[in-house]
């Protein structure tokens, strides 16, 4: 869908969009429409329930003396409450909702109400963005779907007092929007059509916006005793890799040292020899969202150029039952040196991040670390699908990404580390176990696992399972992937690696 800005005006076809404050106020257009519609608009308010509340929507077919399809009047809410991210909701939703109704082009008025404090560039920047990334499709397999079952609206226009400035602050946001569509393609893809060589193989494509791209086949991580990582892949016919991908924006910083995003891509998990139920097995395609996240990250941070120093880096695997997949019971070597009793196959994660985290840590020597994993179920019961799960081994950082994920709308929870889980992990003939005694606090156990392979470095942990696939449509995400973290990382980075 094609984003256009310009000045206030009423347009003489298509659809209005008419956001409207909770004490029902009229903007000087929208008095003018209703003028033309011979009080048409205050009419139907009056006949309805419509307050201005938030998500509230009137719909007017048709209007008399207008020539529109259709105006519709969007609840605001409070105006001292709103936020850049309720402006991205809005527009997403009046994406979504004018879609399904045969129009092509529509106008989004947004005449700033009393009692707002946010900017009107900033402002229609945002309900661009909520609009495009409302408008995301993954149809490529899509054959047979009929015409009045496609999306129709393929151009919005936000009028705003300075259209110019607007496009341009517009045009600043698009390395977030690719990034994220980014990600979701990946996310989204069948494991039939990204295994982790055509994973790596998209991410070499990466290299054309400037990331310095490095892609490990099977016998360099053999070379590097990447035992754990192999391990889990070894049941495959599909060859694991691991790809690092550097940008190096900040090539006068005193310290370069660079951030490390490290993502969990096991590309489809079927639980290996401890095999997963048949029910919904179909959704451990996106057990890659870690490393499909980290990829998206990257593609932003080269795309806007950032100045900061960050690496990513991608375990990519497929895990599949054979007769050469590994068993329970089995001891593996990682490439740090530490041995791991393997007691469930389907516990692979973290012998993936294991061995990648070794190799981030020894090859780019970074000064803090975040790993990215669909990691556990065990937080989708703790978190349900609005939270992912947070853990840090300090304050500061924790408090850094709890605040990026409140600004963008990808919230987390912080949970707790704990030294009693991790004496759980203690096996017999090994330095550790890949699981603790028992299910409870199966995402704490997950956590601690991989804090092992960290250092005393500063380290965060992201278990993002729940988050990474909506089974429904919301504001800004449609049904399927979400690119959870890609705005979050990003935001962060920006806050905290830039200045």
């Amino acid at each position: 869908m094609r984003i256009e800005f310009a000045v206030p005006a009423l347009p003489e076809t298509g659809a209005l969009v008419l956001p409207i404050g909770q004490d029902n106020a009229f903007g000087p257009l929208a008095e003018e429409a209703d003028r033309l519609s011979g009080g048409a608009l205050r009419r139907a308010l009056a006949a309805s329930r419509f307050t201005g509340k938030k998500d509230e929507t009137l719909e007017i077919l048709a209007p008399a003396g207008l020539g529109l399809s259709r105006l519709l009047l969007v609840g605001l809410g409070k105006p001292e409450a709103l936020t850049l991210e309720s402006f991205e909701a809005l527009a997403g939703n009046v994406s979504a909702q004018l879609t399904k109704t045969g129009d092509s082009g529509a106008v989004l008025l947004l005449e700033v109400p009393a009692g707002c404090a946010l900017a009107p560039v900033a402002i229609a920047a945002a309900a661009g963005l909520g609009a495009a990334l409302r408008a995301y499709r993954f149809d490529r397999y899509r054959t047979t779907e009929k015409p009045d079952q496609k999306p129709s609206l393929t151009r919005l226009t936000i009028q705003t007092t300075e259209p110019d400035a607007a496009a341009t602050a517009f045009a600043a946001l698009e390395p977030v929007l690719s990034g994220v569509t980014f990600t979701r393609d990946l996310v989204s893809e069948p494991a039939n059509k990204l295994t982790p060589v055509i994973f790596a193989e998209r991410c070499r494509e990466l290299a054309a916006l400037g990331l310095e791209v490095t892609v490990l086949d099977e016998a360099q991580m053999r070379a590097l005793n990447m035992g754990a990582l192999l391990g889990v892949a070894q049941g495959s016919a599909n060859p694991p890799r691991l790809v690092s991908l550097l940008w190096r924006g900040a090539p006068e910083a005193e310290d370069q040292r660079p951030l490390a995003l490290v993502g969990k891509g096991v590309t489809f998990d079927s639980g290996g020899i401890s095999i997963k139920g048949a029910a919904g097995m179909e959704d451990m395609k996106w057990d890659m969202a870690g490393a499909g996240t980290v990829a998206g990250v990257m593609r932003v941070l080269a795309g806007r150029k950032a100045k900061a120093n960050v690496v990513g880096v991608l375990g990519l695997v497929e895990n599949m039952p054979s007769g050469t997949a590994q068993r329970p019971g089995d001891v593996v070597v990682s490439a740090s040196g530490k041995t791991i009793e393997v007691i469930n196959t389907d516990a692979e994660g973290r012998l993936v991040l294991a061995d990648a985290l070794w190799y981030a840590q020894e090859t780019f020597k970074p000064r803090r670390v975040i790993d990215l994993a669909t990691l556990t179920g065990a937080i989708i019961v703790a978190l349900g699908s609005e939270y992912a799960g947070l853990f840090a081994s300090e304050d500061a950082l924790a408090e850094q990404l709890l605040a990026a994920g409140k600004v963008v709308g990808e919230p987390l929870w912080r949970m707790p580390l704990s030294d009693a889980v991790d004496k759980d992990m203690a096996s017999d003939i090994a330095d550790m176990k890949n699981t603790g005694s028992g299910r409870n606090g199966g995402s704490i156990t997950g956590a601690m696992f991989v804090k092992r392979f960290v250092g005393d470095l500063p380290w965060a942990h992201l278990d993002i399972a729940g988050v990474v696939w909506s089974k429904k449509d919301t504001a800004t995400v449609p049904k399927g992937g979400t690119a959870f973290g890609v705005r979050l990382l990003d935001r962060f980075i920006s806050e905290t690696c830039e200045g």
